[in-house]
């Protein structure tokens, strides 16, 4: 028996292998979970393409968190599928890449307002879809990199992940009563495609290895993997609110 067994998650963010969701949406199928993957634009033939070698197979929708149109119909395929869903696992982000770098003062308003939609607004827009489908209440997941502190070359995205944890406190606050829990796993640096956007991210990586007290690999993301996949299942019943650090240590050390 697995800890998700039974379970219906729906995950977003899988784009390749290497992607957090995609270690996270095999390990929720090795868990019993029976799996959705969404995707959007050109990414959504290449989540298609990588849900091929997740040990089972699954469906695969199209949403476009910029796009209201995909909230009702993402919503109506997956009552027509399963009736109910218990958990899912947002792996959204996005920068124009004006927005990172060294100069923080280059980003204007139009870039600005995009980042927040897609990486902040978009926990609220997927909580839109399966909160009205939890009807014996759930788990809503989201990945985030610990806005708490300023990082080099992180910049706007920084700013971005800082609305997404208050928006997951305010998810928790509202969406507490229908016992659907809201929270968010901040892991360490690990090597993505969405990493590699980021300029400077060596730096990450040169320093965490050291500093970590349980040491970081930022090749493997099982960690990040097994924390979620907890989150989602029923083993933690009064957690809501949280961020949850899976990070080796880092966030409690100083220099």
């Amino acid at each position: 028996m697995g800890i998700l067994d039974g379970k219906k998650i729906v995950i977003t963010g899988v784009l390749t292998d290497a992607s957090l969701a995609f270690g996270i949406a095999k390990l929720a199928q090795e868990e019993g979970a029976e799996i959705v993957l969404t995707g959007a634009g050109r990414g959504l033939r290449l989540t298609q393409r990588t849900a091929r070698k997740l040990p089972n197979e699954c469906d695969v929708f199209e949403f476009d968190v910029t796009d209201a149109s995909h909230v009702p119909a993402l919503q109506a395929q997956l009552e027509s599928k399963w009736g109910r869903v218990d958990g899912a696992l947002h792996a959204i982000g996005f920068a124009p890449e004006v927005c990172l770098g060294e100069d923080f003062m280059a980003a204007t308003w139009d870039d600005v307002k995009i980042a927040m939609e897609i990486s902040a607004y978009s926990l609220k827009t997927l909580a839109e879809v399966v909160s009205p489908l939890m009807t014996d209440g759930g788990s809503i997941v989201g990945l985030d990199f610990d806005a708490t502190r300023a990082w080099p070359a992180y910049n706007w995205m920084g700013v971005a992940k800082a609305a997404l944890e208050s928006t997951n406190r305010y998810l928790a606050r509202f969406l507490g009563p229908q016992q659907i829990r809201c929270n968010l796993v901040a892991a360490g640096p690990v090597r993505t495609m969405a990493a590699k956007s980021i300029p400077g991210f060596s730096q990450f990586e040169d320093s965490w290895q050291e500093r970590a007290p349980l040491g970081w690999d930022v090749n493997d993301s099982s960690a990040v993997a097994r924390s979620t996949v907890a989150l989602l299942s029923d083993w933690f019943p009064a957690t809501t609110g949280s961020m949850i650090q899976v990070d080796g240590g880092y966030h409690a050390v100083g220099a």
